[in-house]
């Protein structure tokens, strides 16, 4: 095999794959890329076998061929070079990077030992807002456990209807649901019918990158036991996660009668700052809150105690509830309106917290009281 490719071109894409590439793995060719060279294009593939991701850029393709190479050293090579044309060449020694005066040999692993991944068959196809599933993304991945022994846990639900999509996310503290409206139809999901799939946490994170890199719709197939997203020719390939999902429905509480606004930005920091004195272990900051008034507080026998005042607009009896801090930043950090409501019924039971005014999604995020 022999090309020639931009170094600029060529880094972008494998930019792409380093989330995806373990640098230790118990099977050493997953470490590596797969570069297919053909016409004038070079075609790449990783995988961890859970999620992969297929990937193309312009080469001059002096010769066809295929090979693998270390995914990330690979990547450190080409970030480290000047701006120029980067030569890719396999010879009986190895596979020769070269660029201006630079001259390396890396070493390869057989291409046979690469996993074969499944193509997308063309049957279960639809159309996806760019924008929506970005929101959707960065809304709710935060709120998936990564250690779960409930396996069904370490993902996220997609729930596509011909007229909306839904993303939902729980850890068993918290729980970050986005409904999305959607315009036009397809034959992927008759009117009426849910299309249920599980993805994996690492799925969300890596579909988030190529979400923030491409334009245009996205186009998204469910074959037997794979996902593929087409993220402006970039294919994302996922295990779909089996299992039941929690009847997620059943946790948004409906008798919430205590409603309070805030200034998201003074939430956020009056938040921030109290918790720099709350316990380090369970992070909880508590809302003492009264007529006209929330007072953020937080104690802690090793460093002290803090308390912020914020004035609201609230006639209500007063109560107190604490939560763990770094849950409330984390829906204060990823909606963008300028205020944001608390739905309580007392101080042991589930809150409400959502975006007031938001434009073209609805955000809920239900967080659980701590007990201190």
């Amino acid at each position: 095999m022999e090309l020639v490719v931009r170094k600029n071109e060529l880094l972008r894409e494998l930019q792409l794959f380093q989330g995806i590439v373990e640098r230790k793995n118990t099977i050493p060719i997953l470490a590596n890329v797969l570069i297919e060279a053909k016409g004038n294009e070079v075609c790449m593939l990783a995988t961890d076998l859970e999620v992969a991701l297929r990937s193309k850029c312009a080469a001059s393709v002096g010769k066809s061929g295929s090979l693998t190479l270390p995914a990330k050293k690979l990547y450190e090579i080409l970030k480290a070079l000047p701006e120029t044309d980067v030569r890719i060449e396999e010879d009986k020694n190895g596979v020769k990077v070269a660029a201006d005066r630079f001259d390396s040999r890396m070493q390869t692993l057989p291409r046979e030992d690469f996993p074969t991944l499944p193509e997308a068959a063309g049957t279960m196809r639809a159309a996806l807002s760019r924008d929506s599933l970005r929101e959707m993304v960065a809304k709710t991945h935060f709120a998936i456990t990564g250690e779960d022994t409930r396996y069904f846990l370490n993902g996220a639900l997609f729930v596509l209807r011909s007229d909306s999509m839904s993303l939902v996310a729980t850890d068993g503290h918290r729980l970050a649901l986005v409904n999305v409206a959607r315009e036009g139809s397809d034959e992927a999901v008759k009117a009426g019918d849910e299309v249920k799939v599980i993805l994996p946490k690492k799925t969300l994170l890596e579909l988030g990158k190529l979400l923030s890199e491409s334009e245009g719709d996205i186009h998204y197939e469910r074959g037997e036991n794979h996902l593929f997203f087409d993220v402006g020719g970039r294919i994302l390939i996922s295990r779909m996660i089996d299992g039941q999902f929690p009847a997620y429905e059943r946790v948004i509480p409906t008798g919430n009668d205590k409603d309070i606004e805030f200034e998201r930005e003074r939430l956020t920091n009056a938040v921030k700052r109290v918790a720099l004195l709350s316990n380090e272990r369970s992070r909880a900051v508590k809302f003492e809150i009264d007529k006209g008034k929330v007072e953020v507080t937080s104690s802690s026998s090793e460093f002290g105690e803090a308390r912020e005042q914020l004035a609201v607009d609230y006639q209500g009896p007063a109560l107190t509830i604490s939560f763990n801090a770094q849950y409330v930043l984390d829906f204060l950090n990823v909606v963008e309106t300028d205020v944001v409501s608390l739905s309580l019924k007392d101080e042991v039971s589930q809150a409400v917290m959502k975006p007031v005014g938001a434009q073209g999604y609805d955000y809920t995020y239900v967080i659980m009281p701590m007990r201190i």
